[in-house]
């Protein structure tokens, strides 16, 4: 089911077909050398990747299922649509995959601190979680607006030891978050490990994020072999920065199987109240690399907007944006609305509650579904578990009541 072959790697600066890249300050290249030369040599040590897999198995509680949702695609009338179940994993999020592999890579550097950025805060709890196994003191940078809409997670990463620093600059959100976890990094590189929580970043963090996540597309082509006796027509993810959508795109991309992200379009892609970077922006250099990202004629960020605290970010991975050029990825878009509307249908269809950045790509799904034949296969990957935005939808369902 598993195996350590880098496929579609880089080249030696970090690029996918001009994508990515090593845009940082003077005083990380360096650290960021540091840690590619640890992580390559950790990827070909066998004690490492049987560390890793036992933690993932035993801890995270991989292999996480497939699951038929079968009432759901009867009420659709299409494909049948299939879930890859990582709201079953360990804190509730594919995050944990990533966070572990991290975490023994700083434990093989000799780290003791780690740190990370969050938005919805479930790459928060994943690094504070690890932190407290393997005894790191952790801190994470968290918006004060994420904060705010995602308190329960802020109580979790306080309960497993981490302390949450509140970011007030910009729009205190997740691009915030992570400019404030890069400037702690240069400053204390020397005993610090920052665990970036997706794709993005400088080289190596796109590639390194995305070895730890194909996991969840490894396990999905198999059981889908063995479940099904074949593999899906469509694989679809809902992209943010695209740790999940990596994560199940990255093995299938070269089987002949239509690729799908799914990006926040808020309010609406008419105006500015979206977090779309592939389908409204353009390229440019965000958080130390060159991909596609949400920025003015000036050259300034532009403030973004999702109901998902963990898509609300300005820019995608490198990979991904280099994938979307090469024609390999299709993109849709989902609304706010249209992912309360489906975190409300799978709720009652299924019985499972998505995380709302789920949920985006839910909408996308049952879309598309509908306009397939029931004979073919939609496999979304469900990318966390929705706890953790009851708090939101409660309080949209009310404004909508008013």
């Amino acid at each position: 089911m598993y195996d350590f072959e880098i496929r579609h790697p880089p080249d030696a600066g970090g690029h996918f077909n001009g994508f990515g890249g090593k845009y940082a300050a003077e005083t990380l290249m360096g650290p960021l050398a540091e840690l590619e030369a640890a992580f390559y040599a950790s990827w070909e040590d066998p004690e490492f990747q049987a560390e890793r897999l036992r933690l993932l198995q035993q801890y995270a509680g991989r292999p996480t299922p497939l699951y038929h949702a079968r009432r759901l695609s009867e009420e659709i009338g299409g494909a049948q649509i299939v879930l890859k179940r990582e709201d079953l994993a360990h804190t509730g999020a594919h995050k944990i995959n990533n966070t572990i592999g991290q975490a023994l890579l700083a434990k093989r550097m000799g780290k003791k601190r780690v740190i990370a950025e969050t938005g919805a805060g479930q790459h928060g709890v994943a690094s504070a979680t690890v932190a407290a196994m393997f005894d790191m003191q952790c801190d994470v940078y968290m918006g004060r607006e994420d904060m705010r809409r995602q308190a329960p997670n802020v109580f979790r990463m306080e309960l497993l030891g981490a302390r949450v620093i509140p970011v007030d600059s910009g729009t205190a959100t997740l691009k915030d978050a992570l400019n404030e976890a890069l400037r702690d990094w240069v400053a204390s590189c020397e005993n610090t490990f920052y665990i970036i929580g997706t794709v993005a970043g400088p080289h190596p963090y796109p590639l390194m994020v995305r070895q730890y996540h194909v996991v969840i597309g490894q396990e999905a082509r198999a059981q889908s072999l063995e479940q099904f006796g074949r593999l899906p027509d469509m694989a679809i993810a809902c992209v943010g920065g695209g740790s999940n959508a990596m994560g199940l795109l990255h093995p299938l991309r070269d089987d002949d199987i239509r690729l799908v992200a799914v990006e926040p379009a808020g309010y609406g892609l008419d105006g500015d109240d979206h977090a779309a970077s592939l389908a409204a922006g353009r390229p440019g250099i965000l958080h130390g690399n060159l991909t596609y990202l949400l920025e003015d004629d000036e050259g300034q960020i532009k403030g973004t907007h999702s109901i998902s605290a963990g898509l609300d970010y300005p820019g995608v991975g490198p990979e991904l944006a280099a994938m979307y050029e090469a024609g390999r990825l299709e993109l849709e878009t989902a609304d706010d609305n249209e992912a309360l509307q489906a975190f409300s249908r799978l709720s009652l269809c299924e019985g499972i509650l998505p995380a709302l950045e789920s949920s985006h790509a839910l909408a996308a799904a049952m879309r598309l579904a509908a306009k397939m034949k029931p004979e073919q296969m939609l496999l979304v990957n469900l990318s966390g578990r929705g706890d953790k935005d009851l708090d939101t939808v409660m309080q949209k369902t009310k404004e909508d009541a008013t």
